[in-house]
């Protein structure tokens, strides 16, 4: 990786509120602004498709890996500094996860949620040490963060695999973690 990177994990859709828009297009920003390469899920709609257009704007690297199965559905973004075609949706998060140094998860559906969970795991066995940001937009994630509180506190899990995981509340304070765990 010539520079940092950070994977973006988001809907492929807007959702309901428009902060959630409004976050996916602020952290596109921020992350070009800092130098930072987007490496996300190469769609051109809902959060993917927003926070990949600001990135752009701003002048940021971007990288985008998809399925070959998804190219039209999620209308996959072919103007990225790097764009690579996968044959499947677990060779297209291994993909993303190799080329990042960093894993912030932005509010979406079950696709977000499998991305998650599978990265939550390989750092729960151990396969990795990279940090798990979830960017909580009014509270969107808290229910997630509820749940594994109550895997832990039904003994299916360590105390550490809150630790694992990062909740953030605003884009800024992600921008604060992230030169943190990036320096």
């Amino acid at each position: 990786m010539p520079q940092n990177a950070v994977c973006v994990f988001c809907g492929a859709r807007n959702g309901s509120r428009p902060a959630y828009a409004a976050d996916a297009e602020a952290t596109g920003r921020m992350l070009a602004g800092n130098g930072w390469q987007l490496v996300y899920g190469a769609g051109d709609v809902g959060l993917m498709g927003v926070v990949a257009r600001a990135a752009q704007a701003a002048g940021g690297e971007t990288m985008g890996v998809i399925p070959e199965h998804l190219l039209h559905l999620e209308v996959g973004k072919r103007d990225l500094t790097r764009h690579v075609v996968t044959e499947t949706m677990h060779e297209r998060k291994k993909v993303m996860f190799m080329n990042s140094n960093a894993v912030v998860v932005l509010p979406g559906g079950a696709g977000s949620l499998d991305e998650f969970f599978e990265v939550l795991t390989w750092r729960q066995i151990g396969l990795h040490t990279k940090p798990i940001f979830l960017l909580n937009t009014e509270g969107y994630w808290t229910p997630l963060i509820k749940l594994i509180e109550h895997v832990i506190a039904h003994d299916f899990a360590d105390d550490s695999l809150k630790g694992f995981m990062q909740p953030i509340d605003t884009v800024q304070n992600l921008s604060i973690a992230l030169h943190a765990a990036l320096s």
